[in-house]
């Protein structure tokens, strides 16, 4: 009886040691495996920056900046241009106008984002042609160079980066990432990347595929530029909520490839590796902001006609933001009138 107990212990015992092995075995599997697939992306990711890298002439740093930042340890502002290539094609210009244009300031110690979106027709001065005109012809006057300097004579801040992208590299992001989830106001009938009218939406918080949600970034047909830019702080966000997802991170290779050819940036791969610092502990905080103002007829073409009042309390945030009104090693987030969105949020809690 003893011996058969004996034996019975010892089978557990040996099928238990074998579960431990096996275990073991398709643990250490999967880790190497990760850390293969983690050399494949770095390698691809370091490639595809080396790519897109574009130094703008001879701009090593803003001129509003005495020495070039460091993302690891100063605050830094970065530029995103929304290029149309369609819109260059039918002009038959070496630039096009830029389509969307979106300032986004990180603050190092804080970890948090401002997020200005700029009406694409908002009067503004152009330094690029010593005169007043839409934001959005800087670019064709001058390409990313006219559009920064624009931006910086607009908000009196340097603009330290910039990334260039086009439609075609945008949607392909978010197919990679399987789709992202976005608000849709109303009903919409818009024009796809191709400018036929194919793309119908329904009210309602959805998930969203790169085709119908550069739809929804577009269209202004029912509202106007500044609702259109709160749309594209949304769906910038969301992109940003969904790769910084762990579930996504099996999805890169196919991020990294989209982006490809279709992005331009000043950013060399190594300041790029520094904004991981920003998604270390999940998404940051982001605060949007919004440029108020007012329709503008009275010359016969159509402007947006930025209130001053709003166009100030802007700069100021930023600047604060960026340390430029103080010591930013001292500066605390402590919130301010601006939109604030969490990223952890969970969209579920939402009654739509």
């Amino acid at each position: 009886m003893k011996r058969k107990e004996y034996q019975t212990v010892s089978h557990k015992s040996s099928r238990k040691s074998l579960v431990l092995k096996i275990s073991i075995m398709i643990v250490a599997s999967m880790l190497i495996s990760l850390t293969a697939y983690g050399l494949y992306l770095h390698k691809k990711a370091e490639t595809a920056a080396g790519n897109a890298f574009e130094m703008i002439g001879d701009r090593e740093k803003s001129k509003l900046r005495e020495e070039a930042v460091k993302p690891l340890e100063d605050n830094v502002s970065i530029l995103f241009v929304g290029i149309d290539d369609s819109e260059e094609r039918d002009q038959g210009d070496s630039n096009s106008r830029s389509d969307a244009l979106m300032l986004a300031t990180l603050n190092n110690k804080s970890k948090t984002v401002k997020l200005v979106s700029i009406p694409r027709d908002s009067l503004v001065y152009i330094p690029e042609v010593g005169y007043e005109d839409k934001i959005n012809h800087a670019h064709a006057y001058g390409g990313t160079r006219a559009s920064i300097e624009t931006v910086e004579e607009l908000f009196e801040i340097p603009v330290d980066f910039y990334v260039k992208m086009n439609f075609d590299a945008f949607i392909d992001v978010v197919d990679a990432l399987g789709g992202i989830e976005a608000e849709v106001p109303y009903t919409l009938l818009e024009k796809d990347q191709f400018d036929r009218n194919t793309v119908q939406l329904e009210p309602g918080f959805q998930k969203l595929d790169g085709r119908e949600a550069l739809a929804l970034a577009r269209t202004r047909k029912q509202d106007n530029d500044l609702e259109r830019g709160k749309r594209q702080q949304m769906i910038l966000q969301s992109i940003m909520k969904e790769a910084a997802s762990a579930s996504s991170f099996t999805k890169y290779g196919d991020v990294i490839d989209a982006v490809g050819d279709n992005m331009k940036t000043d950013m060399t791969f190594e300041e790029m590796k520094s904004f991981f610092a920003y998604i270390k502990d999940g998404a940051p905080r982001v605060d949007t902001l919004q440029l108020n103002g007012t329709d503008d007829m009275s010359t016969g073409v159509y402007y947006w006609s930025l209130d001053q009042e709003s166009l100030d309390e802007t700069r100021d945030i930023l600047k604060t933001h960026l340390g430029i009104n103080g010591d930013s090693s001292s500066y605390t987030d402590s919130g301010s009138e601006t939109e604030t969105t969490e990223f952890a949020a969970d969209k579920s809690d939402h009654n739509h």
